[in-house]
């Protein structure tokens, strides 16, 4: 909702015109043995809004290291309120190597519907033969909520 010429502002009104922003990085890792969709340990933000609609961009990286020989994709994404986001952050080692490593991103637009708690959170596929570090994956969001 625009604020109109010669409205008089609520303080209500000025502090959901600031965005907020909130991170959080794994505090441990996922040891790889062909697990779907774990939680990343730590990777989760709690936040509350004030109003339906609110936007939140995050930036998302992933960091799989290998310690053997692996052509299974390892993928890492974000997961709204309990719902999976559509696009992944991908990494499968190239043939020969074990030693490859990577920090793997992905971003996100989502509306955020009711007002109230919203949780997010990062999940991993790390197959055998690959390690997700927690402590270099994380999530940055930034939240726009409307007047």
């Amino acid at each position: 909702m625009p604020i109109l010429s010669g409205q008089i502002v609520t303080a209500g009104q000025l502090t959901r015109l600031q965005p907020k922003t909130y991170d959080a990085a794994g505090t441990g890792n996922i040891v790889g043995s062909g697990v779907t969709d774990v939680d990343v340990p730590g990777a989760t933000i709690t936040i509350t809004t004030e109003t339906a609609g609110a936007v939140c961009v995050v930036e998302t990286t992933f960091d799989y290291d290998f310690t053997g020989g692996t052509t299974t994709l390892g993928a890492g994404r974000l997961v709204v309120d309990g719902t999976g986001e559509s696009r992944y952050a991908l990494f499968q080692q190239g043939p020969g190597s074990s030693a490859d490593r990577v920090t793997a991103g992905q971003t996100y637009r989502t509306v955020l519907g009711a007002a109230g708690s919203h949780t997010l959170k990062l999940v991993a596929t790390v197959p055998t033969n690959m390690n997700l570090i927690g402590a270099y994956t994380s999530l940055v969001a930034t939240v726009y909520e409307v007047v």
